[in-house]
């Protein structure tokens, strides 16, 4: 790999735009991944926000489930931000029945656990291994990690507020997830964190 490593963004629903630019702008070749032939390109991968069970069918329409849980398996890096989150657990309530996620992250995410669209808030979440102030975070319909198995670190929790303590980032080996949106704000140091990881492996 180069110093430049390349990283994707799922592009089946969500804002991939955003995190390609905020991946670019952390110093990645950023591309967007609908197809096999792109996944197999590609060093690491992002899988945005949106709506987690509408990615959960396009993954399987698109045939991309069997490759990325092979690229997981193998070590390839993945960041996951709100929906994300979901598709890397091993566990989800409140989800759909016949929702299915990539079982990568050991940890229990309850979907929609802040409430819907017109309960989304913002609050700084301090992350563990990213210097400087708080994350200025922002939380849409996002869930947050009830549990997490042997292996997973929690990086971030609330701070303040009715939801002060909740875990919403977590790492476990290659994998990442947040339940925030740090590619909607100016703030790319989680996606320059999510780089370096992906330049290390």
């Amino acid at each position: 790999m180069s110093d430049v490593p390349v990283i994707g963004v799922l592009a089946l629903q969500g804002d991939v735009r955003e995190h390609l630019a905020a991946l670019a702008a952390a110093g990645a070749d950023a591309r967007p991944v609908r197809r096999r032939h792109e996944l197999d390109a590609v060093d690491g991968l992002v899988i945005p926000g949106g709506e987690s069970t509408t990615i959960s069918k396009l993954v399987d329409i698109f045939e991309l489930r069997e490759p990325i849980d092979k690229r997981i398996a193998a070590g390839m890096p993945v960041y996951g931000s709100c929906a994300g989150m979901i598709m890397l657990a091993t566990e989800v309530l409140d989800g759909r029945a016949d929702q299915r996620g990539f079982d990568g992250i050991a940890m229990t995410v309850r979907r929609n656990a802040f409430g819907r669209q017109v309960d989304s808030f913002e609050a700084s979440v301090e992350i563990a291994g990213v210097d400087g102030e708080p994350f200025h975070a922002v939380f849409i319909r996002a869930p947050w990690v009830e549990r997490v198995g042997a292996g997973v670190e929690v990086l971030g929790r609330v701070s303040e507020g009715p939801a002060a303590g909740r875990v919403v980032a977590v790492r476990q080996g290659n994998l990442v997830a947040t339940s925030f949106h740090p590619e909607l704000t100016g703030d790319r140091r989680l996606h320059r964190y999510f780089v370096d990881l992906v330049r290390a492996a």
